[in-house]
């Protein structure tokens, strides 16, 4: 076992830059700069993470766009292991350290790490002029002195022993989203198992503890290694007549009527905007409504509507139904009334006072709620820091009262479709037994789908995770 060499963190938690009044010279690898100036704000939010888009600065090759973005993910995706990692050569906690110096750390250590075509003096170099610049001159040093010695963590890239091809969880090993192991120098991760799986997978241990609990260790450990995964884009296809896209963009998903698209997202979003029986889903979320498409409503209320995906499914399924449909945050609603303006069955409304405007006259409602996002990691990894019991527990009374307030929508023999893309039992099967106690409703056609193909699998095997049941009396 190698010596554990610990260096002194500078510089407080007050804020992002030591002058906000003032932002400082970028250091003129302009791609760098933006992937860390946008990893210092998640820091002062962490684990609270806003991940709105990384905005590529224009005018800068494609290449280096993509490492910022490269960067970025690799830093969200592994930030717990990153900070273990990064705590063994410092003296404090990262967390007590001004959010713009754990940005050069975390940042650092994940190209040092995590990215391999990256020289370790280039990644150094960047992160200690970054934290010159933007954030304050005497934290560079120390900066400096910790991301060298977390550099001799791993070895080196071009040495054969430096990856295993699949990871085997051990100690002195990383998983990566290729399904590989990153092989570290020494034994660096935690002897408790669940503690290192935690760790080594970057997921809160209250999280881990659920799915083992539920699902048992081996199964914890699968689901925690598809957060990793490089999510693909799919396309709901099935009623398209025709893609106008070049087919070496696309590969056939494994579920019928998908297709995973590997073009150009510029060229992807072009024909989205021109087009509605085509549109991005994973065939987990389109499993819900497509389990109920033998029904024949006259009227089906989208109350959780958000950007609009389930909508348009809506419209293909029942294409004798009058659609209305709402979201109670304020920028998903204008996004919803922009997709659907003069659609000719589907009306975006505001959603106050709905009950009073439609009670008793849906055929169906469907809630695809807010959840905790446990079975969509891969693609929202922010979520799995958030993961807390009583935040489970707030999230189940959000959700219930959501199921109470859509029954006086019901027209007679009017059905509820609950869905959500979690895999936690209080946030599903457990509002079938209360809705069953309370309002007398009985749950049928319920499907809890695990997320299938984690690191290592093909594209075309990949599917979220969710669950959905429908409920009638």
């Amino acid at each position: 076992m190698r010596p554990h060499h610990r260096a002194g963190v500078g510089g407080s938690a007050r804020g992002y830059y030591q002058d906000q009044e003032t932002r400082p010279p970028a250091t003129g690898d302009v791609a760098r700069d933006a992937a860390f100036d946008y990893i210092a704000r998640q820091a002062d939010r962490f684990p609270q993470l806003d991940l709105a888009p990384l905005e590529s600065p224009e005018g800068i090759d494609p290449r280096n766009v993509a490492l910022a973005h490269a960067i970025v993910d690799a830093t969200i995706k592994h930030w717990i292991t990153l900070v273990h990692l990064v705590g063994l050569r410092t003296t404090q906690p990262l967390a007590h350290c001004q959010p713009g110096v754990r940005a050069a750390l975390l940042a650092g250590a994940a190209q040092l790490l995590l990215l391999d075509r990256i020289p370790a003096y280039a990644a150094i170099d960047h992160a200690v002029e970054w934290t010159k610049r933007r954030v304050k001159y005497s934290a560079s040093g120390v900066v400096n002195a910790v991301l060298r010695k977390v550099a001799m963590m791993k070895i080196a890239a071009d040495d054969p022993a430096s990856r295993r091809a699949v990871w085997t969880d051990q100690r002195d090993e990383l998983p990566l989203a290729d399904g590989s192991g990153q092989v570290l120098l020494d034994a660096l991760l935690p002897e408790d198992a669940m503690e290192r799986l935690s760790v080594s997978t970057s997921h809160g241990r209250a999280l881990i503890r659920a799915w083992t609990e539920q699902f048992g260790a081996e199964k914890a450990k699968t689901l925690a290694l598809h957060s990793l995964a490089d999510a693909p884009t799919v396309l709901h296809t099935a009623g398209a007549d025709y893609l106008p896209l070049d087919r070496e963009h696309l590969e056939a998903h494994s579920v019928a009527g998908f297709q995973v698209y590997k073009g150009p997202r510029e060229t992807l979003a072009a024909v989205l905007e021109s087009r509605r029986d085509l549109w991005v889903q994973d065939p987990t979320s389109a499993e819900a409504v497509a389990s109920i498409a033998d029904l024949k409503p006259g009227m089906v209320m989208d109350l959780c509507a958000g950007l609009g995906t389930k909508c348009r499914q809506l419209v293909q399924t029942f294409p004798q139904a009058r659609i209305v449909a709402t979201d109670t945050d304020q920028r998903r609603h204008r996004v919803l009334s922009e997709v659907f303006r003069g659609h000719p069955r589907v009306s975006v409304v505001n959603p106050k006072g709905l009950v009073l405007d439609y009670v008793g006259q849906a055929d169906l409602v469907v809630l695809d709620v807010p959840c905790s996002n446990t079975g969509v990691l891969a693609r929202r990894p922010e979520a799995k820091y958030r993961f807390k019991d009583f935040a489970v527990d707030e999230l189940s009374q959000i959700q219930r009262q959501l199921i109470a307030d859509a029954i006086p929508l019901l027209a007679p023999g009017g059905k509820i479709l609950y869905s959500t893309c979690s895999l936690e039992p209080k946030e599903n099967t457990a509002h079938v037994a209360w809705a069953k106690q309370w309002h007398q409703f009985t749950g049928s056609r319920e499907r809890l789908a695990i997320p299938k193909g984690g690191p290592g699998s093909q594209a075309a095997e990949y599917t979220d995770g969710g669950y959905s049941v429908l409920l009638s009396r």
